[in-house]
């Protein structure tokens, strides 16, 4: 890095507000326009003063907002100043993209500052051969830790917990274990809760440092520990742990190996972060777009997404070929034509409703083999109560619109078939994918959408072709 002047700073830089986002959420232009004149210019001591003293998930959100170019080349103008824990807070795709350009000297430089959480999660997306050798580069003690955590399965506890704790054994005093935190240097940077553990480092139980600081010194641990609130096995899937941080009020959780052993603790921040991402692939799942990104690239995108369109062109063949059967009906009513994309759309989406509502319920654990039957009932319920309105509405409607009572009471009749076969689609379909171990955010929209569809245009032009047949 040549050519630096580290004694100018960018006129009006120190006169703007702190508060680097507009009142939409997104970063003020006039601070975008000042870092990218600061890149253009090698301007380094705004970049130290303005951008590497952000917070992490503000450096994130800066990395999104500015151009790919400018973004490397910031990266590499702030150096050791560059704060890696910005690296988790941006899509996946932005992250592979700065880390694969940075000497991994200097990854593992910074990744000795991180929190073990953090350092797993951006090490768990390089290739092999530069994970071993970043952790190579690493203390002993540190390389092991990061290993041990990213050798649990993706997605697991062990993945997201962090491997600083506080542990002491339960003959210890309490001025013992005070004077323990106050001159150990190795201890995390904030923590709510000591873990009580035994030589082959066995969990005990837990005591909250309130319960320390309210107890004489000369009691010993194992006096005021308790047992520790549902311990987290590392291997657990990341959201069933979130669900019992929900369930229990938890802030932290000790995570331990198969033989009960303390390997780590989930705090309610990284739990937080785990609640978004599973929320965020629900919606993108049900949308069929999978793991896409905004930073993803046009192919990309459209690698992702061709799938589940061509699966949904081939049940619209499917919904055209019952249409087909019914052609010298529609040839004679032209009015048909006309009302059966109502039918269809309105049971496309009734059955959405419910699917979503559905899929959330199974993704939360709060529908199950239990209560699935009575879900089901009420589902139905809503979905004869719906017929009944919307049929007797659209009926009214088509029987003005077309001077003709007939179309408004075939159609009011194939409205309430398609209301109750969407209502059952939209919760019988996730149950039964979940059953088969398929993932119903993913598979369920399109075969409801082809129950409606189907039963829809069946519905409504097989009543107008029996009904016109016998008058």
């Amino acid at each position: 890095m040549t050519d630096i002047d580290e004694d100018r700073v960018r006129p009006h830089a120190d006169e703007r507000d702190d508060d680097i986002y507009a009142e939409n959420g997104s970063i003020r232009a006039d601070f975008l326009a000042m870092v990218g004149a600061a890149i253009a210019d090698r301007d380094l001591l705004f970049l130290r003063q303005k951008v590497a003293s952000l917070h992490e998930s503000e450096l994130g959100d800066l990395l999104e907002s500015i151009l790919p170019d400018q973004r490397m080349a910031m990266v590499r103008l702030l150096g050791d100043d560059f704060d890696l824990t910005a690296l988790t807070e941006v899509d996946e795709a932005i992250r592979l993209e700065i880390v694969d350009q940075m000497p991994n000297a200097q990854i593992a430089a910074a990744i000795g500052d991180l929190d073990s959480d953090d350092a797993v999660y951006i090490l768990e997306d390089l290739d092999k051969e530069d994970r071993e050798e970043i952790l190579a580069q690493l203390p002993f003690t540190e390389r092991v830790r990061l290993r041990r955590a990213l050798d649990y399965p993706e997605s697991s506890a062990g993945r997201r917990m962090q491997t600083e704790f506080v542990a002491v054994p339960p003959f210890w005093t309490v001025g013992q274990t005070i004077d323990y935190m106050r001159d150990e240097e190795d201890l995390p940077e904030s923590f709510t809760q000591i873990f009580v553990i035994d030589p082959t480092f066995k969990l005990l139980g837990m005591v909250d440092l309130d319960r320390i600081l309210r107890t004489k010194r000369q009691v010993k641990i194992e006096q005021v520990m308790r047992e520790t609130n549902y311990p987290i096995p590392a291997d657990m899937d990341q959201e069933e742990a979130a669900q019992l941080f929900e369930q229990y009020d938890l802030i932290s959780a000790a995570v331990v190996d198969e033989n009960g052993r303390l390997v780590g603790v989930l705090t309610i921040d990284d739990v937080v972060d785990v609640i978004q991402e599973e929320a965020e692939e629900d919606i993108m799942r049900l949308g069929g777009v999978g793991d896409e990104e905004l930073s993803d690239t046009i192919p990309e995108i459209s690698r992702s997404r061709v799938p589940w369109l061509l699966v949904n062109l081939l049940t619209a063949l499917l919904a055209a070929s019952v249409i087909s059967l019914f052609e010298a009906t529609i040839e004679q009513i032209v009015a048909l034509a006309v009302l059966m994309p109502i039918v269809a759309g309105m049971g496309g989406n009734a059955g959405s409703q419910t699917m979503t509502v559905t899929v959330r319920a199974l993704a939360t654990r709060n529908l199950d083999i239990y209560n699935a039957w009575r879900v089901v009932r009420r589902e139905a319920g809503v979905g004869l109560v719906n017929g009944v309105i919307f049929g007797i509405l659209i009926g009214l409607a088509a029987g003005l619109w077309f001077q003709d009572p007939n179309i408004g009471g075939i159609i009011a009749t194939a409205m309430l078939i398609n209301m109750m076969a969407a209502a059952l689609a939209g919760i019988m379909i996730p149950l039964l994918l979940d059953k088969i171990g398929a993932d119903p955010a993913v598979s369920s929209a399109v075969f409801v959408t082809t129950v409606t569809d189907v039963t829809g245009f069946f519905s409504f032009l097989g009543l107008a072709t029996w009904w016109f047949a016998i008058k």
